[in-house]
């Protein structure tokens, strides 16, 4: 148990990012994601609102659930007083943190706001945060605590993502597009500031980290500047363009 939860740091050697561990191991968290989700959402797809919504509330209460226990674990494991400083919620995985809470429990603009949010990044975030997670499994073993923990609260926003579609909550008014905007605005501001204050990585903004962000840190030399605006265009860039296509498929289908 001490091992499983790396109290006093792991033994084992990690398997390594794209071995086939990792590669089984987060394929598994994304099959049962795409199940769970296919069942939940259309055995619930014609029960009232707040049927559907009670999936959102348990989804909500397990995601926090299990990142204020890492958080805690991280902290009590640690020697350094203000490690918490380093386990914020500003990673763009970490936002569904906040915003799969606000879909489950608010209402009005705020949650038709927060599903959009969780319905565009829950998907691409689950992908990228167990696929795409170079910088977790080249340091951890894939069947330790914070990669188990961090593979399954990124299945639980890209399941919210896909309940979200079958279940037919989708929002995704024009009149909402600011306030999903926003939200990311926000926290790449929040977290640009943080990271030079005590010289992090938050959002991903200063490199990549052994991430798919590599490609564009290395395609500009690294620059100070260049790297975090790339990264923060292409989040804007991705909210635009699936938008774009929602709208598109809509209208296809409103003249069909």
């Amino acid at each position: 148990m001490r091992e499983f939860f790396g109290i006093g740091g792991y033994q084992r050697e990690p398997e390594g990012y794209l071995s086939w561990q990792h590669l089984t191991f987060v394929t598994l968290l994304m099959l049962l994601m795409v199940f769970f989700a296919i069942w939940l959402g259309r055995a619930r797809k014609n029960a009232s609102e707040k049927n559907k919504n009670r999936v959102l509330v348990v989804a909500a209460l397990l995601i926090d659930g299990l990142e204020i226990v890492k958080i805690i674990l991280g902290c009590v494991n640690s020697s350094d007083p203000m490690a918490w400083l380093y386990n914020l919620p500003l990673f763009l995985c970490s936002i569904q943190l906040i915003t799969i809470p606000v879909a489950a429990f608010c209402r009005g603009r705020l949650k038709e706001a927060a599903l959009d949010f969780v319905l565009i990044f829950g998907i691409l975030g689950a992908v990228l945060g167990t696929y795409g997670a170079g910088q977790n499994y080249a340091a951890y073993p894939v069947l330790g605590f914070d990669n188990m923990v961090s593979g399954v609260t990124h299945a639980i926003a890209g399941f919210c993502s896909l309940y979200i579609v079958f279940s037919g909550m989708i929002s995704m008014k024009k009149r909402n597009m600011p306030i999903t905007f926003g939200i990311l605005g926000s926290f790449c501001v929040i977290a640009f500031a943080v990271n030079r204050l005590i010289d992090y990585n938050y959002m991903f903004l200063v490199r990549g980290d052994g991430t798919p962000y590599d490609i564009f840190y290395n395609l500009v030399g690294g620059h100070p500047v260049l790297y975090p605006l790339i990264v923060v265009a292409l989040f804007l860039l991705y909210i635009f363009a699936f938008y774009s296509v929602y709208f598109y498929i809509k209208r296809r289908r409103s003249r069909s």
